[in-house]
């Protein structure tokens, strides 16, 4: 067996992976039907392999190959299954090379008078890196559904994924509302539901539970730069299904308010002015200086969820003195989403200071079941907004996080099947335009999405490896 094992495996590679040049017969006037959809897109240069498949007729032997081409380097692939595995130490030693440049990719299919080639794609490797590990909660799509879920996270260059919290320790409870500050991965806030239920801060692994006696429930959480300061929103929460309705589920708030956790003194600090009874304040995040507070507010509105289409809410600040743990005196108003008859909900600032991003959408506020939800950007220094074109699809746009260097977005999105969220990841340029996305890449991606039945949600990119969390 120790004779025949090397011999095997060895026979497995060439399969997908040949050395041999491909001698094309006929080119055609059209680029391949592959999935992911990988062409035009533009990736980090420490990425995992960006595997796919392309469209089968058949299954001769050798009907595929792929040649890659750039930074003077050529790599040639063939399969028999119309999958294309790249080999993890070539793809990341092309990268290297051809970083700040393009690759051009050629797929060929085997026909009966020799190889045809279909017209290449390119990919766009960029000079910024992103950050190396990516956290996520994996849950089934719907709500109350607890059983085995958890916060996981991903190394994204390669296709590694372990758990940071596992309910499987908790008593299946829900696990949610995951942060880590300024993306580090050695400290970091969630919150669990039902068993267990309570805010906890996690240090090297070890958790500690935050919540005090007499103090609202702490959701939605964000860190202030300082790591001194934790923003909150507490809120009341409920959710409707439809029957038949194009969103299947509507989550609303019949209470909510900001408030900040002050780590030092174990207190919590709220003003007034982030905690109305007139008024829904949430999903609050501090801005990179630590000098504003944002956070999403919205006039109450009686008799939900009845009228839960007269819900919208506006993007708003409030100044924050982190010396004295003090706000200021009043709130701006920095998107007025309610005189164009839309919603803001998840605004997410880049390190660098510059742009905010937000998701838009027709009303209401926790929109990851919203087919119209979109990720929309303000320039902070010009006060234009926009969309984000490029990144966004018919089909749900939510969560989304920053890299550490304000270059790469990862977000969730529904577009594909409309039922799960799946994340993407997009390159945000030095002119605050987003590049077309890519799907998280992973070994065998046609398999692992068809069979993986849990959505992404809360995706947020930090710099290394969270120790799992004991309790």
């Amino acid at each position: 067996m120790r004779k025949i094992f090397p011999l095997f495996v060895l026979a497995l590679l060439l399969l997908t992976s040949c050395s041999s040049d491909i001698k094309v017969s006929r080119h055609l006037n059209h680029t391949p039907n592959i999935w992911p959809d990988y062409k035009g897109v533009t990736i980090p240069p420490n990425i995992a392999p960006l595997n796919f498949c392309v469209a089968s007729h058949g299954n001769s032997a050798c009907r595929y190959a792929l040649i890659i081409e750039g930074a003077g380097t050529r790599l040639t692939l063939k399969t028999t299954d119309s999958k294309f595995s790249i080999r993890p130490a070539e793809w990341h030693e092309l990268l290297s090379k051809a970083r700040g440049s393009a690759l051009k990719l050629t797929v060929c299919r085997k026909g009966s008078s020799g190889w045809e080639a279909f017209k290449p794609f390119t990919i766009q490797v960029a000079a910024d890196s992103i950050d190396s590990y990516l956290a996520y909660r994996l849950i089934p799509p719907g709500y109350g559904l607890w059983y085995h879920m958890g916060i996981y996270q991903r190394n994204l260059e390669n296709y590694n994924e372990s758990a940071i919290v596992d309910n499987s320790t908790t008593d299946y409870n829900c696990v949610n509302c995951h942060s880590f500050p300024n993306q580090q991965a050695d400290k970091m806030v969630f919150h669990m539901r039902a068993a267990h239920k309570g805010t906890y801060l996690v240090k090297d692994g070890q958790a500690e539970h935050i919540d005090r006696e007499g103090m609202p429930p702490l959701v939605y959480p964000y860190w202030h730069p300082s790591e001194k300061y934790i923003a909150f929103s507490s809120n009341k929460t409920s959710q409707s299904t439809f029957i038949n309705h194009t969103n299947r589920i509507e989550v609303f708030d019949t209470m909510s308010d900001v408030y900040v956790y002050d780590l030092q003194h174990h207190r919590i600090l709220k003003s007034p002015l982030t905690a109305s009874a007139s008024k829904f304040e949430t999903f609050p995040t501090f801005s990179p200086d630590g000098k504003w507070l944002y956070f999403c507010s919205a006039e109450a509105v009686d008799s939900l969820p009845e009228n839960y289409k007269k819900v919208h809410y506006n993007l708003c600040r409030i100044a924050f003195d982190a010396r004295h743990g003090t706000f200021g005196n009043k709130v701006e108003t920095v998107y007025d989403a309610v005189r164009e008859g839309k919603s803001v909900s998840f605004p997410r600032i880049s390190p660098d200071g510059r742009l905010l991003v937000f998701t838009r959408h027709a009303f209401g506020t926790f929109s990851i079941w919203h087919h119209d939800a979109d990720l929309w950007t303000i320039d902070l220094h010009s006060g234009r907004s926009y969309p984000l074109k490029a990144a966004n699809s018919h089909d749900t746009e939510s969560y989304h996080s920053w890299s550490h260097n304000s270059r790469w977005m990862a977000f969730s999105s529904r577009r594909g099947n409309g039922l799960y969220t799946r994340i993407f990841i997009t390159y945000i340029d030095r002119r605050g335009q987003a590049h077309k996305p890519f799907l998280l890449p992973q070994s065998d991606p046609a398999e692992f999405y068809r069979n993986l039945q849990y959505s992404y949600n809360i995706p947020e990119l930090k710099r290394g490896k969270t120790p799992r969390v004991e309790f």
